[in-house]
């Protein structure tokens, strides 16, 4: 029973239609193994059992009465502790928020209720969803199961812990600085950071907002491709007041097998250097691509200066997260920054001018990005994806200092941690859909990821391409010590 904890979710759907295995079954296989593995990963915080319980036996009901509530019908699923689910804290990671509960699902929650899942509990986050580890003050820290004395990435860690371990069917985050992205490449699983804007995430908000953070999205984890395809095709969509005069419409992939791709593809960059085992696993990759006769191009770029991509993603992201913090923790950094030197241009400078900008600054970085954006469907009209690393390094040890008070060791040199953040910025300031697909282990054994770039709405694309490379590349693996 052991290798069903990481059957991809479409096979595990597949299994109870064919009533190999009962949902209820299916369910306490799941939570067995969360008794026994979680204790180490602490990845799972919160639980509903008794509700998870009756929603499968109804499940196991429906089903011999030839029901079939959607295309994942009875399979068991966590979802990160930033989404709302009735009746369970939605904390962010906030000591204050610890009686913050829930009146109602998500609408993302609800889409996923629809298609079938058995919903038994919610995935630990960083404070404010702001770092590349899993820990807060409520929950504690969580643990990569690759190496307990490593992340599990952030925000969406406790989900990429509980999905590589087996502790759950799939997963659903969110991604503003690769939040989605970073996970799944520290874990080596898939998952897709989406198209800004075709998900909508009502009910993924503290306070009750209801209006869409810039550069934010809510997207799918999996053990599969095809688990994070079937996850977007479940929460895309127009919420109910668009879906007025919207309909969304994604382009299916236009190629078909590898040598119909035409791909550019970065290793490193000196505003970003990426470690040089990260480095030689997508090397690797590009070997085994162009024995797949994929046309690749190492040279080509975007007409876009690296450090305008990355200061202008540091600046707006503090700027779409200021809306997060409280009064007393806005004066708090606006004080921070009045303090600045004029010249001082580092990312914690950027950060704090970004947070307290004037609307008329933002209005003109705004401009720059959406220049940026034209010349990224420039490129896109030559080269149908890019390839790039996810983050400059694989998982790192435990840290709780500061972010912006931490440092990155990368080829032997220090770094500020907080400029690993340029890979998620490179891609997502301008609203690109990008996969994330496990691509091998360093030598440590950890894994690595490579990040799929797509055009806008090209959500299909990047998706197909990984599944080409799960099948005929490498497929996701569990860590040792969970099998």
């Amino acid at each position: 029973m052991t290798d069903i904890a990481f059957k991809s979710a479409k096979s595990l759907a597949a299994m109870v239609r064919a009533k190999k295995i009962g949902c209820t079954e299916l369910l306490m296989h799941f939570l067995d193994r969360v008794e026994r593995f979680n204790p180490s990963l602490n990845a799972i915080i919160q639980t509903d059992i008794p509700r998870a319980k009756k929603r499968a036996r109804a499940a196991d009901r429906a089903l011999a009465k030839g029901d079939i509530w959607g295309p994942l019908h009875g399979v068991p699923m966590t979802v990160k502790e930033s989404h709302d689910v009735a009746g369970l804290p939605s904390t962010w990671g906030v000591p204050a928020m610890r009686k913050n509960i829930a009146a109602e699902d998500s609408l993302a929650v609800k889409r996923w209720l629809g298609a079938g899942v058995t919903l038994f509990g919610k995935t630990n986050v960083p404070l404010l969803l702001a770092d590349s580890q899993s820990w807060n003050e409520i929950y504690g820290s969580t643990n990569n199961p690759w190496n307990l004395d490593m992340v599990p990435g952030g925000s969406s860690g406790g989900a990429s812990a509980a999905l590589a371990s087996g502790m759950t069917g799939i997963e659903m985050g969110s991604d503003i600085a690769s939040s989605i992205r970073n996970p799944a490449h520290f874990c080596g699983l898939f998952g897709h950071k989406p198209t800004f804007g075709i998900c909508p995430p009502r009910g993924h908000a503290l306070g009750g907002a209801v209006a869409m953070a810039d550069i934010s999205v809510i997207g799918p984890l999996g053990r599969s491709a095809g688990d994070v395809a079937l996850g977007l095709s479940i929460i895309a969509g127009p919420d109910e007041i668009d879906a007025k005069g919207i309909k969304l419409q994604l382009p299916a992939p236009a190629k078909k097998s590898f040598a119909d791709y035409k791909i550019g593809i970065i290793y490193s960059d000196p505003t970003a250097p990426v470690d040089r085992e990260v480095q030689s696993l997508i090397q690797e990759l590009a070997k085994f691509l162009r024995g797949q006769k994929v046309r690749i191009d190492e040279k080509a770029r975007p007409d876009i200066k690296m450090d305008d991509i990355h200061r202008t993603f540091d600046i707006l992201l503090r700027a779409a997260t200021s809306g997060r913090m409280d009064d007393a923790g806005y004066e708090r950094l606006l004080r921070q920054a009045q303090r600045l030197r004029p010249g001082d241009d580092s990312v914690k400078a950027r950060g704090l001018r970004g947070a307290t900008m004037r609307h008329r600054d933002m209005l003109k970085l705004n401009e720059a990005r959406h220049q940026m954006r034209w010349k990224w469907h420039e490129y896109f009209q030559d080269f149908d994806l890019l390839l790039c690393p996810v983050m400059c390094t694989a998982a790192f040890p435990h840290d709780h200092k500061p972010s912006y008070d931490r440092l990155s060791t990368i080829n032997g040199k220090k770094y500020p941690a907080m400029m690993e953040t340029f890979w998620a910025g490179y891609t997502g300031l301008t609203y690109l859909p990008s996969t994330v697909a496990p691509i091998g282990l360093t030598k440590a054994g950890l894994p690595v990821g490579v990040q799929i770039v797509a055009p806008q709405y090209g959500d299909r694309t990047s998706l197909h391409f990984a599944g080409i490379l799960e099948r005929h590349y490498r497929a996701f693996q569990p860590p040792p010590g969970f099998e």
